[in-house]
């Protein structure tokens, strides 16, 4: 979807429980999250490296102004949306980029979730210490 506005391409991306709304548009390469740089938002070059994976795979590092809402989730939640996210705006600026990012991994929602807590249980799958007497 183009706004009408800004003539930027948004999408959304989703991950756990955290949700980014993103918006690319041909730029210098500005990548911000919140409000803040991507660097100074997710901390830990591992994200990082995550958040920009679809502009690696498509060799459109720098080429793309990122603007993102990030809500909900943890950091690590936050980096896998905004993952899915610029991948899917990629998609929907070019269809060229499709096979790559198809062909990465980055078009498919990872819809692992945290397992919920069972009644008579500590947690998910942890027991209660078992007492034969």
């Amino acid at each position: 979807m183009i706004d009408a506005n800004t003539k930027e391409n948004v999408k959304t991306g989703r991950r756990k429980e955290a949700s980014a709304r993103v918006r690319i548009k041909p730029g210098k390469g500005t990548f911000v999250v919140n409000g803040k740089p991507l660097r100074e938002y997710l901390q830990r070059d591992v994200l990082v490296m995550l958040a920009s994976g679809a502009f690696d795979v498509t060799e459109t590092k720098g080429k793309f102004d990122v603007r993102v809402r990030a809500i909900g989730g943890g950091l690590s939640g936050q980096a896998g949306a905004i993952r899915l996210g610029v991948a899917r705006a990629l998609v929907d600026y070019d269809e060229k980029y499709k096979p790559a990012l198809r062909k990465a991994g980055l078009l498919t929602r990872d819809s692992r979730a945290v397992e919920r807590k069972k009644y008579g249980q500590p947690g998910a799958r942890k027991r209660f210490q078992f007492s034969k007497r």
